[in-house]
């Protein structure tokens, strides 16, 4: 995880820019910056979610190179560690441009009605007002868990896909649609698409 979040957060960031202005603009930016990111970083999260996939007893990967071979030794070469990359895009483009979104357009809000309250003078430039830490973390803790919310059910089937091979009935996640109608016959729709939901906003919250 920390070797994958590493290229995850700096490329994330390096492509978003915060001036950005606009509702439109910024939920793009925020999405199209989280869909170079899913497609630079796609083979480390595949070998992450194998590993953790994995339960006691017999284990199919034992570190991190040997999945790496495993993977393409058995799933078809390179394109093995791109296995779900539909899910994956399509589950990041909107987490990023809602997460994005959402935080920039909290800061704007704060800033304009409430500039005393919630703002102080940039350490850079005093003429310029940025929020207070503490306001900037709870309104990053927000937009990470309006972003989740709406993001969940793509999120689910993402790693579904990802680690079916090691999962019972792998034969049904072969295919993304295969993958969603798998997932919620075991449990209807808002028992399995929102499975984890609380664990993640344990997770996406704070980060």
């Amino acid at each position: 995880m920390i070797i994958l979040i590493f290229p995850y957060g700096a490329i994330h960031f390096m492509l978003f820019e915060p001036g950005i202005s606009g509702h439109v603009h910024r939920l793009m930016a925020g999405s199209l910056a989280g869909m170079t990111v899913v497609i630079c970083t796609c083979p480390l999260d595949v070998v992450r979610g194998c590993l953790a996939a994995q339960v006691k007893g017999e284990h199919t990967h034992t570190g991190i190179i040997h999945a790496l071979k495993t993977l393409y030794a058995k799933e078809g070469g390179f394109l093995g560690f791109y296995r779900g990359p539909v899910p994956t895009i399509l589950g990041m483009a909107p987490y990023a441009g809602v997460s994005f979104f959402t935080f920039g357009t909290l800061k704007n809000v704060g800033l304009s009605y409430a500039p005393t309250l919630l703002s102080r003078p940039s350490s850079d430039n005093p003429t310029v007002l940025v929020l207070k830490a503490h306001i900037s973390l709870l309104c990053g803790g927000v937009a990470g868990a309006r972003a989740q919310t709406v993001c969940s059910p793509v999120d689910v089937t993402r790693w579904r896909r990802q680690v079916g091979t090691v999962l019972p009935e792998p034969e049904q996640c072969l295919a993304m649609w295969g993958t969603v109608k798998c997932v919620c016959g075991k449990g209807g729709i808002r028992g399995e698409l929102y499975w984890g939901l609380s664990l993640n906003y344990i997770r996406y919250i704070p980060s």
